[in-house]
């Protein structure tokens, strides 16, 4: 989509649907004062459409909310985040579509009225009702499953070019009007006081909401870092431009004498719109209404829709929500899961929410929420990037600020003064925590790792410096170790910190007498220091004087709060790794590595595994860790005993070519092979690799060990080994 294309969206989404919807119960609450309530949800709108500007700029990509939260805090801020978005854009659809179906309905009831003489009742019927909101549902699922569509241009412009008839037709039919009867129909201006008029408030922000959708389908817009806060910007001025005159008329010139805005609103809330136009338009006023609001609601149901699955294909794609939710058609190359999944929650919903209002109120708590932490994203995101984003927030951090604090207390207040709407909100919620926590969050803390360690940018966004510590004593795999230790940290963020161990002098040492120990430890920080030199690199060096040098460094990683312990190692046996690795609170790296070998010698990586996923996240780390820093191809084996069927065979091949794509995303192959010797399969396959990374088993909460495995292999494979042991 271009300019157009992406005002299309914000247009069809905002425009129309919900002032159509909601206008009768703004009125129907606070009274004329609808007009300041719906002026009051602008201002907030675009406060927060200037922090969209800026994130979206920055992040031009698919997802909203999602990919802020995503970018800028963790793995489960961002589920919360899209799960909140995904609902948002989903209850709005539910509200266009019962906006369009009881719309529909009217017209229905009219044509029999008009051809027949009178209309059957159970056209008005809630069955009905629910009948077409469903309809238009399915309908345009299938529409955006053969066509990812924009924001159906030409319904715009109809709904415009109709809004325009009645904003200058109510204006034609005021200028025999006196001030003093425009004053008697806008007074009392507060029916309700300041409760109505946050109320009301916290009704129908939802109908200036879908600037936000441009954000969700950022990813499938040309020059978005241009495009975008521009799209949003116009498509919300279009808005309160129709809106604030629109409402003025239908609260003046709408209002037969004799009666109130406030008065004819909740007698009719659905409808109040059209009858204020059948006053000063006659019939033709009353059709335009009900031509404008169907193709409101259609367009606002189509855009909420497109956005819904927009964000379940990125959160699936990410693992934060199932991942056949990212199938793509094969042919239309659309979401086809995506759009049915939103699709039937979009249903599921219709027939439970109870009417327009409560599905008013509780998109539009779930969109404060949205906004609120979008503002707080907003201003990290600012303070931790080093470029800044194309588009700037003005008056910042006032704005972000400013429209933060509005949208939580608006959202508060909705909360306790609809409890209806609080307690849907709070349902999806609990729904989304038990949801991660249960099946999702192994997965995409998994995909998670692999993002960070492919781009380290992603680690700074989110005010991360990790720390690798790497005890350094043997000056012969120095340099080996210090490569090793920059792969592990993500350059330009990450750290290493070279540790050397100088043990206390003996009994016989005697003063102004330089301690072996001491030009031992000099030697090895030497060549540590030059070949990070050689290599262009600046780690940091520390030397630490203790009797023993294992809870020297048990002691310095916890103080310096290190990520990843880096080990080299030329006996896998060791008696006291046990110890150390059960001892630190970090994941820890042992390399068991031939003289002379180095980390720019790795092409090909085997990675032997039984398919349990049990270091899966710090092995996705350091897999994108080593991807990043050159090109090289990553194959995930696992030997299974000969006894095992093709079925069992095919199914480990599927599971672990997930895991492989999890883990290292298009660079890895999965290779599933029977043999009974398993040791003995994979040292021979490892002979046509330069590196093979292993896992060291867990045994209990807080210890960990060697298994059988990993010594064996160390010692029996000819190329050199990473062994990983997680943190608990």
């Amino acid at each position: 989509m271009g300019l157009v294309g992406a005002i299309g969206v914000g247009i069809g989404a905002i425009v129309g649907g919900g002032i159509l919807a909601l206008a009768g119960v703004a009125f129907a609450t606070t009274g004329p004062g609808a007009l300041a309530v719906f002026a009051a949800n602008g201002a907030i709108a675009v406060l927060t459409a200037l922090s969209f500007a800026e994130m979206s700029s920055a992040f031009p990509e698919s997802g909203g909310t999602y990919t802020y939260a995503k970018k800028v805090l963790s793995v489960r801020s961002a589920f919360a985040f899209g799960w909140v978005g995904w609902f948002a854009s989903i209850v709005a659809g539910v509200l266009y579509a019962l906006g369009f179906a009881s719309y529909a309905a009217i017209a229905l009831q009219e044509c029999g009225r008009l051809l027949f003489g009178a209309a059957p009742k159970w056209l008005g019927g809630n069955a009905v009702v629910t009948a077409l909101a469903v309809g238009a549902t399915a309908c345009y699922a299938f529409g955006l499953i053969r066509k990812s569509a924009g924001g159906g241009n030409w319904i715009n412009f109809g709904k415009m070019a109709v809004f325009a008839v009645l904003i200058i037709g109510g204006a034609w039919a005021l200028i025999g009007s006196s001030l003093g009867d425009m004053r008697a129909s806008l007074t009392p201006f507060f029916t309700q006081g300041a409760a109505g008029f946050f109320q009301a408030m916290g009704y129908t922000f939802i109908a200036l909401q879908g600037f936000d959708l441009i954000a969700a389908v950022a990813g499938e817009v040309r020059t978005p870092e241009r495009t975008l806060p521009r799209a949003m910007l116009l498509s919300l001025a279009a808005a309160l431009c129709i809106y604030l005159p629109l409402l003025f008329v239908i609260a003046t010139a709408g209002v037969p004498p004799g009666q109130s805005i406030g008065g004819l609103s909740a007698e009719h809330p659905e409808v109040v719109v059209a009858l204020a136009a059948r006053h000063f338009l006659g019939e033709t006023g009353f059709w335009l209404v009900l031509i404008a609001a169907i193709l409101s609601m259609l367009s606002a149901l189509q855009a909420n829709l497109l956005a819904a699955s927009r964000v379940a294909l990125t959160m699936a794609r990410d693992r934060t929500l199932p991942a056949p939710i990212g199938e793509v058609h094969i042919r239309y190359r659309t979401p086809i899961t995506a759009i049915g999944v939103s699709a039937l929650t979009m249903v599921i919903l219709l027939l439970v929410v109870p009417d327009v209002a409560a599905a008013g109120a509780a998109a539009s708590l779930i969109f404060l929420i949205s906004f609120a932490l979008t503002h707080w994203t907003s201003i990290l995101a600012r303070t931790r990037r080093q470029t800044p984003a194309p588009f700037h927030t003005p008056f910042f951090p006032l704005i972000p600020v400013v429209g933060g604090v509005c949208c939580a207390g608006l959202a508060l207040f909705q909360a306790v003064s609809v409890p209806t709407a609080g307690l849907i909100s709070a349902v999806w919620l609990g729904l989304g925590g038990l949801l991660y926590w249960a099946l999702l969050a192994r997965r995409a803390r998994v995909v998670d790792a692999s993002a960070e360690a492919l781009d380290p940018q992603l680690l700074q966004m989110r005010g991360r410096s990790p720390l690798v510590l790497v005890p350094v004593a043997n000056p012969q795999n120095a340099a080996a170790m210090v490569a090793v230790a920059h792969a592990l940290a993500p350059p330009g963020v990450g750290r290493v910190l070279l540790l050397s161990v100088v043990a206390a002098p003996g009994e016989g040492w005697q003063a102004g007498e330089s301690p072996r120990s001491l030009r031992d430890t000099q030697a090895v920080l030497r060549e540590a220091v030059t070949a990070s030199f050689t290599a262009g690199l600046s780690p940091e060096a520390l030397m630490t004087i203790a009797p023993q040098p294992w809870p020297e460094i048990v002691r310095v990683s916890r103080v310096h709060r290190c990520e990843s312990l880096l080990l080299g190692l030329s006996d896998v046996n060791s008696a006291y790794l046990e110890d150390l690795i059960s001892s630190v609170a970090c994941d820890v790296v042992v390399l068991h590595a031939p003289s002379g070998w180095h980390m720019a010698h790795v092409h090909r990586v085997l990675v032997p595994t039984r398919g349990m996923g049990a270091h899966d996240k710090f092995r996705a780390r350091l897999l994108g860790s080593l991807c990043r820093t050159g090109d090289r191809e990553v194959t995930f084996l696992q030997v299974l005993p000969e006894r095992e069927g093709e079925l069992q065979c095919e199914r480990a091949q599927r599971r672990l070519a997930q895991f492989a794509d999890e883990e290292v995303p298009n660079r890895a192959a999965a290779l599933v092979v029977r043999h009974d010797k398993p040791l003995e399969e994979i040292a021979r396959r490892a002979d046509h690799f330069d590196l093979v990374v292993l896992g060291l088993e867990r045994i209990g909460k807080n210890r960990r060990r060697f298994g059988q495995l990993a010594p064996v292999l160390a010692q029996r494979i000819n190329c050199a080994t990473i062994m990983i042991s997680r943190r608990d």
